[in-house]
């Protein structure tokens, strides 16, 4: 027959520290890869010509538009 032991209250509360930091780690991980989208597509289609945004259906305009959908899908 196998002993348990209950955790102590320092250790729930420590398991639950450790769980939020792992969250919270993961969500700005997240942002992050978001925002690294976000500044990548804005580059790569600002260094274009206006003849090629052109080809592209782009308006300059649009840039920071069509880098937020790609980045967070708004």
């Amino acid at each position: 027959m196998a002993i348990t032991r209950s955790k102590s209250g320092l250790e729930v509360v420590s398991d639950a520290a450790r769980t939020i930091i792992h969250q919270n780690r993961d969500k700005l991980r997240s942002a992050i890869a978001r925002r690294k989208i976000y500044r990548t597509t804005c580059h790569e289609l600002s260094v274009l010509s206006d003849r090629d945004l052109a080809d592209l259906g782009i308006a300059r305009s649009s840039i920071r538009r069509l880098a937020l959908e790609a980045a967070y899908g708004h």
